[in-house]
């Protein structure tokens, strides 16, 4: 007799590039406004203040290869971004010892219902609704340190339909991935399988069903996600 009183919820896991091996997700969490002129493009002030994070849910993550519009919106943004996947964790992590904990990167993008995100921010409410519904983040192959060191510099683009949308280099994040992750380990106790998304650069727009994202990053490839 099993001892769970329920069906157990299958483990969210992940490709890795190269492998049969995946990654498991244990906790997802988003930096928002680190690149300057998206924190402008949202009406906010570029200067180094502070980071802020919030959560999408490890079933977010989707590596498909398409995204379902979701429901009760019709201003749905791209966001593009890379994912950080953490092997180890610990708290009060120093900056300096921060990439230790890294396992991988991929591609990774933060769908986001802009509409219902903005209803939130004027109540002061969380943005759960508007950042973390089902399947809104598009997640490619996972690829290790091993294969490709530590991306710090190199273009960021997305493209809708064959046209450039989103165009950014990883060195204009205000916080780095080191900065990131030594950051939430003085708030949370990280562990292996905890992902960060790092934010993204300007340019973000709405997307339609039946657009063709494709997101590139220098040092880790391409990935096509379609709008269903």
């Amino acid at each position: 007799m099993s001892e769970f009183a329920i069906e157990v919820p299958p483990v969210v896991a992940l490709p890795v590039a190269g492998t049969d091996a995946r990654f498991p997700v244990r906790r997802v969490y988003c930096i928002g406004r680190n690149y300057a002129a998206h924190a402008i493009e949202m009406g906010h002030d570029p200067n180094r203040e502070p980071p802020f994070f919030f959560q999408k849910n490890p079933d977010n993550l989707d590596p498909s290869g398409a995204f379902p519009y979701p429901p009760h919106s019709s201003d749905v943004h791209h966001e593009a971004e890379i994912a950080v996947m953490l092997k180890t964790g610990g708290t009060n992590i120093p900056v300096a010892a921060a990439l230790d904990h890294v396992y991988g990167y991929a591609l990774s993008l933060d769908m986001t219902r802009r509409d219902l995100q903005g209803e939130q921010k004027k109540m002061g409410r969380p943005w759960e609704i508007g950042k973390a519904f089902e399947r809104s983040a598009p997640v490619g192959p996972i690829h290790t340190v091993d294969a490709v060191g530590h991306p710090d510099k190199g273009s960021i683009t997305l493209k809708v339909n064959g046209e450039l949308r989103q165009e950014g280099d990883l060195n204009q994040m205000i916080w780095k991935v080191p900065e990131m992750i030594s950051y939430l380990s003085e708030y949370f106790e990280l562990a292996p399988g905890d992902v960060i998304l790092s934010g993204t650069p300007s340019g973000v727009a709405a997307v339609q069903r039946g657009d063709v994202m494709e997101l590139e990053v220098e040092g880790l490839g391409a990935m096509t996600v379609k709008v269903v």
